[in-house]
């Protein structure tokens, strides 16, 4: 598994989307037993704070350091530094296991044994995720310039799954049909640039060239965000499976 965000850890956890409430309630109705949940790659925790409303521990796991000290401090989730691919746990240990925006970045193979492993024979897996969000039709020309062509070539390929909304990725569950979830938001300009920048091509590029590609597009972006709209739509990404 990479760590593309340990080092913006804090700018992470300030300016990437939450997943709305009603997702993760639909997600949850699929789980008979609420006892023990795990979320992989929890990153600031967002997901694990959002369960734990329903389970009675929640565990959530990441490689970085960094980002586990930037989560919402919650008294049933425990934090623990793991990879994906090789986790602590016992066998069938958990009712529900997550994995939000970060499962393109695993060995799908040694991941999924993994899964098999850890959760319960009745338990449910499910990936989330959020693909490119759309906006007023001006500032949409300049994001998906700044996107395909400024920072194109700085994404990893592992970045295609997302653009393909996670329907190519591996899946070896049987998989429950869901229903399709949006969000929607109203950002101020200095929110739409921090979330850019948390973008990890934006990253590369800036390790790359020593300067930030958002300085090609900023003031151009400012003016059209400011004589239109500001709100903000990204399509989510949810698929929902049990072990065969």
């Amino acid at each position: 598994m990479k760590d593309n965000f340990s080092k913006q850890a804090s700018e992470y956890s300030k300016f990437r989307p939450q997943y709305p409430n009603k997702m993760i309630d639909y997600l949850v109705s699929f789980v008979k037993n609420k006892s023990v949940a795990l979320d992989i790659a929890t990153g600031n925790g967002q997901v694990a704070h959002k369960l734990s409303r329903f389970f009675e521990t929640v565990y959530g796991i990441d490689i970085s350091q960094n980002q586990l000290e930037n989560a919402v401090p919650t008294e049933n989730i425990i934090y623990k530094v793991a990879a994906a691919e090789n986790t602590f746990f016992k066998n069938h240990e958990f009712d529900l296991i997550t994995v939000a925006q970060a499962v393109h970045w695993f060995d799908f193979d040694l991941f999924y044994k993994e899964v098999y492993r850890i959760l319960k024979p009745e338990g449910i897996f499910a990936v989330l995720g959020y693909g490119l969000f759309s906006t007023n039709a001006d500032s949409d020309k300049i994001v998906r310039n700044f996107y395909h062509n400024i920072i194109g070539p700085y994404w990893d390929a592992e970045r295609k799954y997302l653009d393909e909304n996670y329907k190519t990725i591996p899946f070896p569950f049987d998989e429950i049909v869901t229903e399709s979830f949006e969000n929607h938001f109203t950002w101020t300009f200095e929110e739409l640039i921090g979330y850019l920048e948390t973008w990890s091509a934006t990253q590369h590029y800036i390790s790359k060239n020593n300067q930030n590609p958002l300085d090609l597009i900023y003031d151009e972006l400012k003016a059209s965000w400011q004589k239109n709209d500001m709100k903000v739509t990204f399509p989510l990404l949810l698929r929902i499976g049990k072990l065969k």
